[in-house]
Protein backbone atom coordinates (compact mmCIF):
# COMPACT_ATOMS: atom_id res chain seq x y z
CA UNK A 1 0.00 0.00 0.00
CA UNK A 2 1.09 3.61 -1.09
CA UNK A 3 2.09 6.31 1.70
CA UNK A 4 -1.08 8.32 0.08
CA UNK A 5 -3.51 5.41 1.05
CA UNK A 6 -2.66 5.42 4.43
CA UNK A 7 -3.03 9.37 4.82
CA UNK A 8 -6.25 10.12 2.94
CA UNK A 9 -9.97 8.21 2.30
CA UNK A 10 -10.70 9.22 -1.23
CA UNK A 11 -14.07 9.92 -2.11
CA UNK A 12 -13.55 10.70 -5.54
CA UNK A 13 -10.22 10.04 -7.72
CA UNK A 14 -10.31 10.83 -11.59
CA UNK A 15 -7.06 10.41 -13.29
CA UNK A 16 -7.57 11.39 -17.32
CA UNK A 17 -4.73 11.49 -19.98
CA UNK A 18 -4.78 14.01 -22.67
CA UNK A 19 -3.87 13.65 -26.08
CA UNK A 20 -3.83 16.82 -27.59
CA UNK A 21 -2.23 18.99 -30.16
CA UNK A 22 0.77 21.35 -29.26
CA UNK A 23 -0.81 24.04 -30.09
CA UNK A 24 -3.82 23.70 -27.62
CA UNK A 25 -1.48 22.82 -24.72
CA UNK A 26 1.33 25.74 -25.73
CA UNK A 27 3.34 24.80 -22.14
CA UNK A 28 0.28 24.42 -20.11
CA UNK A 29 0.15 20.88 -19.69
CA UNK A 30 -1.97 18.85 -17.02
CA UNK A 31 -4.43 19.92 -14.75
CA UNK A 32 -4.92 19.01 -10.05
CA UNK A 33 -7.67 19.70 -8.41
CA UNK A 34 -8.28 19.06 -4.90
CA UNK A 35 -11.74 19.40 -3.07
CA UNK A 36 -12.10 19.08 0.74
CA UNK A 37 -14.99 16.87 2.00
CA UNK A 38 -16.82 19.64 4.57
CA UNK A 39 -13.97 21.47 4.36
CA UNK A 40 -13.92 25.40 5.51
CA UNK A 41 -12.02 27.77 6.12
CA UNK A 42 -9.14 26.97 8.40
CA UNK A 43 -6.13 28.17 6.59
CA UNK A 44 -4.27 31.17 7.59
CA UNK A 45 -5.37 32.12 4.19
CA UNK A 46 -8.45 33.23 5.41
CA UNK A 47 -7.22 34.51 8.51
CA UNK A 48 -7.25 31.26 10.65
CA UNK A 49 -4.34 31.54 12.98
CA UNK A 50 -4.56 28.25 14.89
CA UNK A 51 -4.99 25.32 12.66
CA UNK A 52 -2.07 24.47 11.27
CA UNK A 53 -1.96 24.14 7.38
CA UNK A 54 1.45 24.45 5.71
CA UNK A 55 0.60 22.94 2.41
CA UNK A 56 -2.14 25.35 1.69
CA UNK A 57 -0.47 28.32 2.97
CA UNK A 58 2.52 27.02 0.44
CA UNK A 59 -0.64 26.61 -2.25
CA UNK A 60 -1.86 30.11 -1.36
CA UNK A 61 1.25 31.99 -1.92
CA UNK A 62 1.58 30.52 -5.69
CA UNK A 63 -2.06 30.94 -6.24
CA UNK A 64 -4.70 33.46 -6.72
CA UNK A 65 -7.24 33.06 -3.49
CA UNK A 66 -10.64 34.06 -3.87
CA UNK A 67 -12.68 36.12 -0.84
CA UNK A 68 -15.71 35.17 -2.41
CA UNK A 69 -15.87 31.04 -3.85
CA UNK A 70 -19.09 29.57 -3.53
CA UNK A 71 -20.56 26.59 -3.96
CA UNK A 72 -23.14 25.55 -6.26
CA UNK A 73 -24.86 23.42 -3.89
CA UNK A 74 -24.42 23.08 -0.01
CA UNK A 75 -24.33 18.93 -0.25
CA UNK A 76 -21.80 16.68 -1.47
CA UNK A 77 -23.14 14.73 -4.34
CA UNK A 78 -25.42 17.03 -5.95
CA UNK A 79 -22.29 20.03 -6.01
CA UNK A 80 -20.01 17.07 -7.63
CA UNK A 81 -22.27 16.53 -10.74
CA UNK A 82 -22.66 20.29 -11.03
CA UNK A 83 -18.82 21.10 -11.06
CA UNK A 84 -17.77 17.98 -12.77
CA UNK A 85 -20.15 18.57 -15.56
CA UNK A 86 -20.57 22.51 -15.56
CA UNK A 87 -24.12 23.10 -15.63
CA UNK A 88 -26.48 23.14 -12.87
CA UNK A 89 -27.85 19.52 -12.55
CA UNK A 90 -31.32 20.88 -13.28
CA UNK A 91 -30.49 22.11 -17.12
CA UNK A 92 -28.49 18.55 -17.47
CA UNK A 93 -29.60 14.56 -17.16
CA UNK A 94 -27.61 11.44 -16.49
CA UNK A 95 -26.46 11.81 -20.62
CA UNK A 96 -24.97 15.23 -20.01
CA UNK A 97 -20.91 15.16 -20.40
CA UNK A 98 -18.94 15.77 -17.87
CA UNK A 99 -15.23 17.40 -17.89
CA UNK A 100 -14.10 13.96 -18.44
CA UNK A 101 -15.62 12.63 -20.94
CA UNK A 102 -15.56 15.79 -23.39
CA UNK A 103 -11.72 15.61 -22.70
CA UNK A 104 -11.46 11.93 -23.93
CA UNK A 105 -13.34 12.17 -26.85
CA UNK A 106 -10.81 15.43 -27.85
CA UNK A 107 -7.94 12.52 -27.82
CA UNK A 108 -7.69 11.43 -23.94
CA UNK A 109 -7.01 7.86 -23.85
CA UNK A 110 -7.71 6.45 -20.47
CA UNK A 111 -9.78 7.36 -17.74
CA UNK A 112 -10.43 5.40 -14.85
CA UNK A 113 -12.98 6.79 -11.51
CA UNK A 114 -12.74 5.25 -7.83
CA UNK A 115 -15.60 6.37 -5.46
CA UNK A 116 -15.05 4.07 -2.64
CA UNK A 117 -13.17 5.76 0.44
CA UNK A 118 -10.10 3.71 1.78
CA UNK A 119 -9.84 0.98 -1.13
CA UNK A 120 -10.28 3.94 -3.74
CA UNK A 121 -6.39 5.42 -3.22
CA UNK A 122 -5.05 1.47 -3.39
CA UNK A 123 -6.95 1.11 -6.40
CA UNK A 124 -6.05 3.88 -7.98
CA UNK A 125 -1.98 3.28 -7.23
CA UNK A 126 -2.35 -0.37 -8.20
CA UNK A 127 -3.46 0.46 -11.97
CA UNK A 128 -0.73 3.82 -11.81
CA UNK A 129 1.78 1.06 -10.95
CA UNK A 130 1.04 -1.24 -13.71
CA UNK A 131 1.15 1.89 -15.79
CA UNK A 132 3.87 3.77 -15.17
CA UNK A 133 6.19 2.08 -13.09
CA UNK A 134 5.59 3.76 -9.73
CA UNK A 135 6.44 1.44 -7.38
CA UNK A 136 5.39 1.44 -3.83
CA UNK A 137 4.46 5.24 -3.72
CA UNK A 138 1.58 7.22 -5.99
CA UNK A 139 4.57 8.45 -7.90
CA UNK A 140 2.26 9.49 -11.09
CA UNK A 141 4.38 11.38 -12.63
CA UNK A 142 7.52 9.15 -14.02
CA UNK A 143 9.95 8.96 -16.45
CA UNK A 144 7.72 6.40 -18.38
CA UNK A 145 6.52 7.94 -21.80
CA UNK A 146 3.03 7.41 -20.90
CA UNK A 147 3.53 9.26 -18.07
CA UNK A 148 4.61 12.45 -20.03
CA UNK A 149 1.29 12.93 -21.36
CA UNK A 150 -1.03 16.15 -20.49
CA UNK A 151 -3.09 14.85 -17.00
CA UNK A 152 -6.16 15.41 -15.22
CA UNK A 153 -5.98 14.36 -11.73
CA UNK A 154 -9.36 15.24 -9.54
CA UNK A 155 -8.80 14.25 -6.21
CA UNK A 156 -11.78 14.36 -3.10
CA UNK A 157 -11.18 14.33 0.55
CA UNK A 158 -13.14 12.63 3.09
CA UNK A 159 -10.64 13.44 5.82
CA UNK A 160 -12.68 17.01 6.86
CA UNK A 161 -16.35 15.04 6.62
CA UNK A 162 -18.09 14.06 9.58
CA UNK A 163 -17.76 10.23 11.12
CA UNK A 164 -20.52 8.37 10.33
CA UNK A 165 -23.00 8.58 14.05
CA UNK A 166 -22.25 4.45 14.31
CA UNK A 167 -18.58 5.14 14.10
CA UNK A 168 -17.95 8.07 16.38
CA UNK A 169 -17.27 6.73 19.58
CA UNK A 170 -14.39 4.83 17.84
CA UNK A 171 -13.02 7.40 15.40
CA UNK A 172 -13.90 9.96 16.94
CA UNK A 173 -16.59 13.55 15.25
CA UNK A 174 -14.25 13.64 12.59
CA UNK A 175 -12.58 10.00 11.99
CA UNK A 176 -9.91 12.29 13.92
CA UNK A 177 -8.17 9.42 15.73
CA UNK A 178 -7.81 7.16 12.39
CA UNK A 179 -3.97 7.04 11.43
CA UNK A 180 -2.74 8.15 14.86
CA UNK A 181 -1.46 4.75 16.06
CA UNK A 182 -3.80 4.58 18.36
CA UNK A 183 -4.95 0.91 19.46
CA UNK A 184 -7.16 0.23 16.00
CA UNK A 185 -6.49 3.27 14.38
CA UNK A 186 -3.25 2.24 12.41
CA UNK A 187 -0.41 4.57 11.68
CA UNK A 188 0.47 6.92 9.51
CA UNK A 189 4.32 7.10 10.03
CA UNK A 190 5.29 10.60 7.97
CA UNK A 191 1.80 12.12 10.10
CA UNK A 192 2.54 13.98 13.17
CA UNK A 193 -1.20 14.46 13.90
CA UNK A 194 -1.83 17.82 15.86
CA UNK A 195 -3.66 17.52 18.99
CA UNK A 196 -6.24 21.27 19.49
CA UNK A 197 -6.79 22.54 22.96
CA UNK A 198 -10.40 23.16 22.34
CA UNK A 199 -9.91 26.26 24.28
CA UNK A 200 -7.75 27.37 21.95
CA UNK A 201 -10.18 26.60 18.57
CA UNK A 202 -11.54 29.95 16.89
CA UNK A 203 -15.45 29.15 17.22
CA UNK A 204 -17.31 30.92 14.42
CA UNK A 205 -19.80 33.35 15.11
CA UNK A 206 -22.81 31.21 13.69
CA UNK A 207 -22.05 28.41 16.67
CA UNK A 208 -22.64 28.70 20.43
CA UNK A 209 -19.63 28.30 22.09
CA UNK A 210 -19.99 26.18 24.41
CA UNK A 211 -17.29 23.01 25.28
CA UNK A 212 -19.26 20.67 22.88
CA UNK A 213 -19.06 22.63 19.75
CA UNK A 214 -15.06 23.91 20.68
CA UNK A 215 -14.39 20.08 20.97
CA UNK A 216 -16.19 19.28 17.78
CA UNK A 217 -13.94 21.78 16.08
CA UNK A 218 -10.55 20.63 17.75
CA UNK A 219 -11.17 17.16 16.10
CA UNK A 220 -11.99 18.82 13.00
CA UNK A 221 -8.60 20.71 13.32
CA UNK A 222 -6.84 17.83 13.68
CA UNK A 223 -8.89 15.89 10.41
CA UNK A 224 -8.10 18.93 8.35
CA UNK A 225 -4.57 18.37 9.17
CA UNK A 226 -4.58 15.15 7.87
CA UNK A 227 -5.69 16.40 4.44
CA UNK A 228 -3.72 19.40 4.68
CA UNK A 229 -0.66 16.36 4.41
CA UNK A 230 -2.02 14.97 1.76
CA UNK A 231 -2.27 17.74 -0.18
CA UNK A 232 1.34 18.31 0.44
CA UNK A 233 2.43 14.74 -0.42
CA UNK A 234 1.00 15.21 -4.02
CA UNK A 235 2.39 18.62 -4.75
CA UNK A 236 5.92 17.18 -3.51
CA UNK A 237 5.81 14.52 -6.18
CA UNK A 238 4.30 17.21 -8.78
CA UNK A 239 7.59 19.15 -8.15
CA UNK A 240 10.13 16.29 -8.07
CA UNK A 241 8.92 15.06 -11.25
CA UNK A 242 9.19 18.87 -12.91
CA UNK A 243 5.67 19.33 -13.56
CA UNK A 244 4.62 22.35 -11.03
CA UNK A 245 5.31 24.98 -13.59
CA UNK A 246 3.22 23.38 -15.96
CA UNK A 247 0.09 21.96 -14.41
CA UNK A 248 -2.77 24.23 -13.19
CA UNK A 249 -4.00 23.61 -9.64
CA UNK A 250 -7.47 24.69 -7.73
CA UNK A 251 -8.05 23.86 -4.67
CA UNK A 252 -12.32 24.32 -2.89
CA UNK A 253 -14.75 22.57 -0.92
CA UNK A 254 -17.83 21.21 -1.55
CA UNK A 255 -19.93 22.74 0.93
CA UNK A 256 -19.77 24.40 4.43
CA UNK A 257 -18.39 22.72 7.49
CA UNK A 258 -21.07 20.42 8.78
CA UNK A 259 -22.64 22.57 11.67
CA UNK A 260 -25.68 24.24 12.12
CA UNK A 261 -26.45 27.11 9.80
CA UNK A 262 -23.61 26.06 7.81
CA UNK A 263 -23.83 23.37 5.42
CA UNK A 264 -27.58 22.43 3.24
CA UNK A 265 -28.00 26.05 4.21
CA UNK A 266 -27.89 29.17 1.85
CA UNK A 267 -26.42 31.04 4.10
CA UNK A 268 -22.93 32.54 3.75
CA UNK A 269 -21.11 29.68 5.94
CA UNK A 270 -22.97 27.11 4.02
CA UNK A 271 -22.29 28.26 0.58
CA UNK A 272 -19.05 30.42 0.94
CA UNK A 273 -16.01 27.94 -0.02
CA UNK A 274 -12.20 28.16 0.50
CA UNK A 275 -11.02 28.63 -3.45
CA UNK A 276 -7.90 28.97 -4.90
CA UNK A 277 -6.14 29.02 -8.44
CA UNK A 278 -2.71 28.52 -9.08
CA UNK A 279 -1.77 29.31 -12.60
CA UNK A 280 1.91 28.74 -13.22
CA UNK A 281 1.65 31.07 -16.38
CA UNK A 282 0.82 34.14 -14.53
CA UNK A 283 3.07 34.58 -11.31
CA UNK A 284 1.77 37.55 -11.14
CA UNK A 285 -1.37 36.58 -9.68
CA UNK A 286 0.32 34.49 -6.88
CA UNK A 287 -0.51 35.47 -3.11
CA UNK A 288 -3.04 37.77 -4.63
CA UNK A 289 -6.51 37.86 -3.72
CA UNK A 290 -9.44 38.42 -5.83
CA UNK A 291 -13.04 39.98 -4.95
CA UNK A 292 -14.49 37.88 -7.93
CA UNK A 293 -17.84 36.42 -7.17
CA UNK A 294 -16.68 33.10 -8.13
CA UNK A 295 -18.24 29.42 -8.66
CA UNK A 296 -17.55 25.53 -7.94
CA UNK A 297 -19.45 25.54 -11.61
CA UNK A 298 -16.57 27.73 -12.70
CA UNK A 299 -14.17 24.78 -12.41
CA UNK A 300 -14.97 22.34 -15.41
CA UNK A 301 -15.21 26.16 -17.74
CA UNK A 302 -11.52 26.82 -16.33
CA UNK A 303 -10.24 23.13 -17.09
CA UNK A 304 -11.57 23.42 -20.65
CA UNK A 305 -10.42 26.72 -21.12
CA UNK A 306 -7.05 25.15 -19.68
CA UNK A 307 -6.65 22.67 -22.30
CA UNK A 308 -8.07 24.29 -25.19
CA UNK A 309 -10.98 21.86 -25.80
CA UNK A 310 -14.32 23.34 -26.68
CA UNK A 311 -17.65 22.27 -24.52
CA UNK A 312 -19.77 19.95 -26.88
CA UNK A 313 -22.21 20.79 -28.81
CA UNK A 314 -25.63 18.99 -27.96
CA UNK A 315 -29.22 19.87 -27.30
CA UNK A 316 -31.88 18.19 -24.13
CA UNK A 317 -35.33 18.48 -24.32
CA UNK A 318 -34.64 20.39 -27.68
CA UNK A 319 -32.63 23.23 -25.99
CA UNK A 320 -29.27 23.80 -26.71
CA UNK A 321 -27.12 23.58 -23.25
CA UNK A 322 -24.70 25.88 -22.44
CA UNK A 323 -22.18 25.99 -20.03
CA UNK A 324 -23.77 27.37 -17.11
CA UNK A 325 -20.03 29.00 -15.10
CA UNK A 326 -17.37 30.79 -16.42
CA UNK A 327 -13.46 30.36 -17.12
CA UNK A 328 -11.34 31.81 -14.22
CA UNK A 329 -8.17 31.98 -16.23
CA UNK A 330 -8.51 35.62 -17.04
CA UNK A 331 -9.30 36.46 -13.15
CA UNK A 332 -5.39 35.85 -13.16
CA UNK A 333 -4.71 38.39 -15.21
CA UNK A 334 -7.37 40.72 -14.71
CA UNK A 335 -9.51 41.67 -12.01
CA UNK A 336 -11.90 42.57 -14.39
CA UNK A 337 -12.38 38.64 -15.59
CA UNK A 338 -12.50 39.93 -19.66
CA UNK A 339 -15.36 40.81 -20.04
CA UNK A 340 -17.37 38.15 -17.62
CA UNK A 341 -19.61 38.73 -15.13
CA UNK A 342 -18.33 37.85 -11.86
CA UNK A 343 -20.76 39.96 -9.86
CA UNK A 344 -23.19 37.43 -9.40
CA UNK A 345 -22.88 33.67 -8.10
CA UNK A 346 -26.12 31.51 -8.13
CA UNK A 347 -26.42 28.53 -5.64
CA UNK A 348 -29.41 26.45 -4.80
CA UNK A 349 -30.01 23.77 -2.05
CA UNK A 350 -31.70 20.29 -2.14
CA UNK A 351 -32.41 18.32 0.95
CA UNK A 352 -29.50 15.73 0.60
CA UNK A 353 -28.68 15.19 3.90
CA UNK A 354 -31.08 17.56 6.01
CA UNK A 355 -32.22 14.21 8.31
CA UNK A 356 -28.46 13.57 9.15
CA UNK A 357 -27.69 16.75 10.23
CA UNK A 358 -30.34 17.23 12.74
CA UNK A 359 -28.23 14.13 14.34
CA UNK A 360 -25.17 15.89 14.76
CA UNK A 361 -24.12 16.59 18.60
CA UNK A 362 -24.63 20.62 18.09
CA UNK A 363 -28.06 20.26 16.68
CA UNK A 364 -29.05 17.96 19.90
CA UNK A 365 -27.54 20.29 22.15
CA UNK A 366 -29.81 23.17 20.50
CA UNK A 367 -32.77 20.82 20.42
CA UNK A 368 -32.35 19.85 24.03
CA UNK A 369 -31.88 23.41 25.25
CA UNK A 370 -35.00 24.58 23.50
CA UNK A 371 -37.41 22.07 24.86
CA UNK A 372 -36.47 21.93 28.36
CA UNK A 373 -36.39 25.91 27.88
CA UNK A 374 -32.58 26.47 28.81
CA UNK A 375 -31.07 29.46 26.73
CA UNK A 376 -28.97 28.13 24.09
CA UNK A 377 -26.35 30.95 23.59
CA UNK A 378 -26.39 30.97 20.09
CA UNK A 379 -26.93 33.90 17.87
CA UNK A 380 -30.51 33.12 16.89
CA UNK A 381 -33.64 30.89 18.27
CA UNK A 382 -34.31 27.35 16.59
CA UNK A 383 -37.48 28.71 15.76
CA UNK A 384 -36.16 31.43 13.60
CA UNK A 385 -33.69 28.86 11.79
CA UNK A 386 -35.86 26.44 11.12
CA UNK A 387 -39.16 29.21 9.93
CA UNK A 388 -37.68 31.54 7.32
CA UNK A 389 -39.28 34.14 5.00
CA UNK A 390 -39.47 33.22 1.59
CA UNK A 391 -36.86 35.56 0.45
CA UNK A 392 -34.22 36.81 2.84
CA UNK A 393 -32.03 39.56 1.96
CA UNK A 394 -28.96 41.06 3.62
CA UNK A 395 -26.40 43.59 3.55
CA UNK A 396 -23.31 41.43 4.19
CA UNK A 397 -21.49 44.70 4.70
CA UNK A 398 -23.09 45.95 7.25
CA UNK A 399 -24.65 42.81 8.60
CA UNK A 400 -22.40 39.97 7.96
CA UNK A 401 -24.32 37.38 10.15
CA UNK A 402 -27.48 37.37 8.24
CA UNK A 403 -29.85 38.45 11.14
CA UNK A 404 -31.65 41.38 9.60
CA UNK A 405 -33.78 40.43 6.65
CA UNK A 406 -34.23 43.60 4.40
CA UNK A 407 -36.39 41.80 1.76
CA UNK A 408 -39.51 43.41 2.90
CA UNK A 409 -38.66 46.56 3.43
CA UNK A 410 -39.87 49.33 1.35
CA UNK A 411 -36.41 50.71 1.03
CA UNK A 412 -35.13 47.58 -0.79
CA UNK A 413 -38.00 47.27 -2.80
CA UNK A 414 -36.08 47.84 -6.32
CA UNK A 415 -33.12 45.94 -5.25
CA UNK A 416 -35.40 42.49 -4.19
CA UNK A 417 -37.61 43.30 -7.41
CA UNK A 418 -34.45 43.43 -9.61
CA UNK A 419 -32.38 39.95 -7.59
CA UNK A 420 -35.67 37.86 -7.42
CA UNK A 421 -35.65 38.99 -11.47
CA UNK A 422 -32.58 37.76 -12.07
CA UNK A 423 -33.49 34.74 -10.02
CA UNK A 424 -36.36 33.67 -11.98
CA UNK A 425 -34.59 34.50 -15.37
CA UNK A 426 -31.83 32.01 -13.82
CA UNK A 427 -34.44 29.24 -13.11
CA UNK A 428 -35.52 29.16 -16.40
CA UNK A 429 -32.45 29.47 -17.93
CA UNK A 430 -31.09 26.32 -16.04
CA UNK A 431 -34.50 24.45 -16.54
CA UNK A 432 -35.42 24.33 -12.88
CA UNK A 433 -38.21 21.97 -12.32
CA UNK A 434 -39.08 24.38 -8.94
CA UNK A 435 -39.04 28.07 -11.09
CA UNK A 436 -43.30 27.86 -9.88
CA UNK A 437 -42.55 27.17 -6.45
CA UNK A 438 -43.86 27.99 -3.83
CA UNK A 439 -47.04 29.21 -5.42
CA UNK A 440 -47.19 27.36 -8.61
CA UNK A 441 -46.61 24.12 -10.26
CA UNK A 442 -44.53 23.88 -13.18
CA UNK A 443 -46.60 21.66 -15.78
CA UNK A 444 -45.36 21.39 -19.71
CA UNK A 445 -43.19 24.35 -19.23
CA UNK A 446 -45.72 26.48 -17.63
CA UNK A 447 -46.44 27.45 -14.10
CA UNK A 448 -50.11 26.89 -12.62
CA UNK A 449 -51.49 27.65 -9.33
CA UNK A 450 -50.86 25.36 -6.87
CA UNK A 451 -53.72 23.39 -5.00
CA UNK A 452 -55.92 25.12 -7.87
CA UNK A 453 -55.77 28.45 -5.68
CA UNK A 454 -54.98 31.55 -7.66
CA UNK A 455 -51.44 32.47 -7.93
CA UNK A 456 -50.22 35.05 -5.40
Amino acid sequence: MGTLSRVMRLIVCILVTLLVTAKSVEGKKNVLVFIGDDAGFLQSAYNNTVCQTPNLDKLAARSLTFTHGYTSVSSCSPRTADCLAGVVITTGDSSSPTVVETLREKGAIFTCSFEEERRALEMAIDWIDKQCDASNSVVVFTDNDWCKIPFFLYIGFFDSHRTRPSDVETYGPFRNLWGTGKPGMGLIKDWTPQVYNPDDVIVPYFLPDNDVTRRDISAMYTSFGRMDQGIGLFLHELEKAGHLEDTLIMFTADNGIPFPNAKTNLYEPGMGEPMMISLPQNKNSWGQFSDALASTMDFTPTILDWFGVPYPDYTLNGLKVSLTGRSLLPLTSSHQGAGQDFTVAYSSHDFHETKTTKTHINFVYLLHRTQTGIPTNWFKTLPQYYYREEYELFDLTYDPEELHNLAYEPSHADILSSMEKKLIEWQWKTNDPWVCMPHGVLIDGQCYPMLNQPAK
